[in-house]
């Protein structure tokens, strides 16, 4: 039998039991009284002890989901300092090899039997039982451990890059720990490298009031979108993606709609409230997303969304695989090897493979098509039509991210073909129901543009006390409103 996994609504092809979703999640009552006494703490302190507190504070964040989780985390926290400090004392490329080798091997198999193992055997039964051939599939039922692709990948790129040499092995074994456990991004990222985040680990950290004040909009803006855009849809969602045969072509339309923006306001959610709630300590982490939906082709959107994942698959995948240095046809395996895995690291079901071979059909036929190329000078537009050209790329792309993510959500390859079976056929029955979809785009876009126009995911305290406050206001009214609703788990929790 299958293991019971906590994630949000239940899917792909999982069961829902929220008696295991109970954690310190961000959108928390629990995470609200947390957060203050480790703060409170942490500011006493010098930096040694300020890391050992956060490390403890770190440990007791991802225990409280399941204690036994704990041992995955220290297992590879050792297997990977002693590999970079082995890498960097080996005199032999052999052994610098071997204690990468062992690095590797142990984080992809952890991650591989704790995620795959049922999936490769399913799969490999599948296969053969055409030919005549049975087999008796073992399954085994446990527990999903939470954010193990997350923390599993920013170790493996730790000795990835102490073997290449672009960073001297951390020494210290409780800053390189911290490294590895660093609470506020350790379950849903951003992936973070060890060249960014451990020099901040092992410097000593002054907090300023302009950390202050970025990190509380952060966070604030990261509960908005959480709790006010995605929650409030989770459930309509659910519902229609669950039974597609029952819903007319336009409630299907509409719900792969608010899906898209679900998915994407509970991810960026989750980022923008792990980046504030690190700057209140000093420490600085990546922006993960950059306005994706607002991307004029499928590259940019790969270049805006999921940063650290897609910037890990390109340096650690894709330009070990060759790159584009090798030729045209070459370049297109690459793309599609790459996505391919991509679409494999989010879970174990065949929806994830095909919605990462879409989107690498995608990029190969954008690089096919436009390649580097630059548009001539002459052939630019500019004014409206400039504006119009832009809206219409930026519809075009946003429809084809939709169709993915039909894939992306479906429990499994038969129900997603079904609901897009669905939608084509045009069948008759409940209207659109423009008014949901409508607010929800309008109060996404009312927190995108400014940040997209002025790059800045903070461009609100640029503005004068007047629209701040207002701003701040809405925001905070909102949250009160819709805050009442049971806490969902964040999506990227199943990953």
């Amino acid at each position: 039998m299958r293991g019971e996994l906590p994630v949000p609504g239940g899917y792909p092809g999982r069961v829902l039991d929220r008696s295991r979703t109970i954690g310190l999640l961000f959108n928390s009552v629990t995470f609200a009284a947390f957060l203050p006494v480790v703060l409170v703490v942490y500011y006493a302190l010098s930096q040694r002890r300020q890391n050992l507190w956060l490390l403890a504070a770190s440990y007791l964040f991802y225990g409280w989901w399941d204690w036994r989780f704990l041992s995955l985390i220290l297992l590879s926290t050792l297997v990977d300092y002693a590999a970079g400090l082995g890498i960097d004392r080996s005199e032999r490329e052999g052994g610098r090899k071997a204690w990468l080798a062992v690095s590797v091997v142990v984080n992809l198999g952890i991650l591989g039997f704790f995620k795959y193992f049922n999936f490769f055997a399913e799969s490999f039964a599948a296969m053969i039982t055409p030919l005549g051939l049975e087999a008796s599939t073992v399954t085994l039922d446990f527990v999903l451990p939470v954010g193990i692709s997350f923390y599993t990948f920013q170790t493996m790129s730790y000795t990835i890059d102490v073997y290449r040499g672009r960073l001297a092995p951390a020494r210290d074994p409780l800053t390189f720990a911290l490294y590895v456990a660093y609470f506020p991004q350790l379950v849903a990222g951003p992936i973070e490298r060890a060249t960014r985040l451990l020099p901040q680990l092992q410097a000593p950290r002054r907090v300023t009031a302009d950390h202050l004040s970025t990190g509380g909009v952060l966070i604030l803006l990261g509960l908005f979108k959480k709790v006010v855009l995605a929650d409030s849809v989770a459930g309509g969602v659910d519902a229609v993606f669950a039974s597609p045969a029952g819903h007319s072509s336009a409630v299907l339309l509409r719900a792969a709609y608010l899906f898209t923006i679900q998915i994407y306001c509970d991810f960026s959610g989750y980022s923008d409230i792990a980046r504030g709630v690190s700057r209140l300590f000093g420490i600085e982490l990546m922006e993960n997303f950059q306005q994706p939906y607002l991307s004029t082709n499928i590259t940019e959107h790969w270049r805006r969304w999921h940063v650290s994942l897609s910037s890990w698959l390109r340096d650690y995948v894709y330009i070990p695989l060759g790159g584009n240095r090798l030729g045209h046809a070459r370049t297109y395996v690459n793309v599609m090897t790459t996505m391919l895995l991509g679409g494999l690291w989010h879970g174990a079901n065949w929806t994830f493979v095909i919605w990462g071979a879409i989107h690498g059909a995608y990029l190969v036929i954008h690089r096919a098509l436009v390649g580097d190329r630059k548009i001539p000078e002459r052939m630019r537009v500019t004014g409206l039509r400039s504006g119009l050209v832009f809206i219409v790329k930026l519809l075009v792309t946003m429809h084809l991210i939709v169709l993915t993510f039909v894939f992306f959500r479906s429990p499994n390859v038969g129900m997603a073909l079904e609901y897009l079976w669905g939608i084509v056929s045009m069948r008759g029955g409940e209207p659109f129901g423009w008014l949901n979809p409508a607010m929800l785009l309008l109060l996404l876009l009312m927190v995108d543009v400014p940040q997209y126009l002025r790059r800045d995911h903070t461009v609100v305290l640029r503005a004068s006390w007047p629209v701040r406050g207002g701003y701040y206001a809405f925001l905070l009214l909102t949250l009160v409103i819709m805050g009442g609703a049971a806490s969902e788990p964040f999506i990227y929790f199943q990953f």
